[in-house]
């Protein structure tokens, strides 16, 4: 038994069950997958997949205990090559952060500054998706750390951890006749067509049930994972606007007027996810603490030895 034939049934697991995909993501060929799963089975006495004449269909039962060991041992792997480099390197290396546009266009500048500032030696690498696929990218060990307001607290296998609270904004041309309104109702934004975010982004969730409990069906005309996108069609006078509060920048908003709309919508909540059981290394936890300051390294470590996966502070 070697972690070759071991990362190669975990990768064709991701690739669902797609041999070809598999040898494609680990460099290798197909016949060599197919040989090292093979072996393993006669080495441990049972099948770890289904069959279908040549294609592989599905995990056993025996299978699925199996992978559930091999996900334990391969991580294990991981963080003792991760507690090396930490080591070796404390002030240097990569830093891969999966977040959605919001966060990596408006959260996240002044605190990359001042991490730079810190630790020049460390690449740090943004990617870019929405809840699902950055929740995966963690998963995957393709990221360090996600950023994310909807998702993240609902992912098995990732610990979510508060960072900061933020309320929805009405954004709108001047002079328009929201503005004229001591507080807007739902019943009142209703009258007007939206533009809004997708339903996977920045606690659209949270927008969709508060009409939906007045039995109001706004008439949502555009939808965009973009706060920039949805601000532009408002001053081109396409309608009104529903975006994140710390998506508005009075110095380039200037066309925009905007009203808070937390009474109606709520408060949300962004999330710092972490891989659990995942190793962090030293300038990670700095790095979450200028993010969010009352994530201390204790309370981080603290929350990462605890069962939740929702850990509240």
């Amino acid at each position: 038994m070697n972690l070759h034939q071991l990362r190669f049934v975990r990768e064709v697991v991701r690739q669902n069950f797609n041999l070809t995909s598999a040898a494609k993501a680990l460099f290798t060929s197909q016949p060599g997958v197919s040989k090292a799963i093979i072996e393993l089975e006669d080495e441990l006495g049972v099948e770890i997949f289904r069959r279908h004449g040549k294609r592989i269909r599905a995990l056993t039962e025996p299978g699925k205990r199996i992978l559930l060991s091999i996900e334990r041992i391969l991580e294990e792997t991981e963080t003792l090559k991760r507690v090396g480099k930490d080591f070796a390197n404390q002030d240097q290396g990569s830093f891969v952060i999966a977040t959605t546009h919001t966060q990596a266009r408006y959260a996240l500048p002044k605190v990359l500054s001042e991490f730079t500032k810190r630790f020049p030696k460390v690449r740090v690498s943004i990617q870019q998706g929405n809840p699902s696929q950055i929740a995966q990218m963690l998963l995957e060990d393709r990221a360090d750390l996600a950023i994310a307001t909807e998702g993240l607290a609902n992912t098995s296998g990732v610990l979510a951890l508060p960072s900061y609270q933020w309320q929805h904004a009405v954004v709108v041309p001047s002079g328009h006749p929201l503005l004229n309104h001591e507080s807007i109702t739902l019943e009142t934004l209703a009258k007007y067509p939206i533009i809004t975010y997708a339903k996977a982004f920045s606690g659209r969730s949270k927008i969709d049930a508060a009409f939906g409990q007045r039995n109001l069906t706004p008439d949502i005309i555009l939808e965009a994972i973009d706060a920039d996108v949805i601000k532009t069609y408002v001053e081109n006078g396409m309608g009104v606007g529903i975006v994140a509060g710390v998506a508005l920048d009075p110095e380039r908003d200037r066309l925009l007027k905007s009203i808070s709309v937390g009474h109606i919508f709520g408060t949300n909540v962004t999330h710092i996810g972490i891989k659990k059981g995942a190793y962090l290394r030293s300038f990670i936890f700095t790095f979450i603490e200028l993010f969010s300051p009352t994530l201390t390294r204790k309370i981080v470590e603290q929350a990462m030895a605890s069962e939740s996966s929702d850990y509240q502070i």
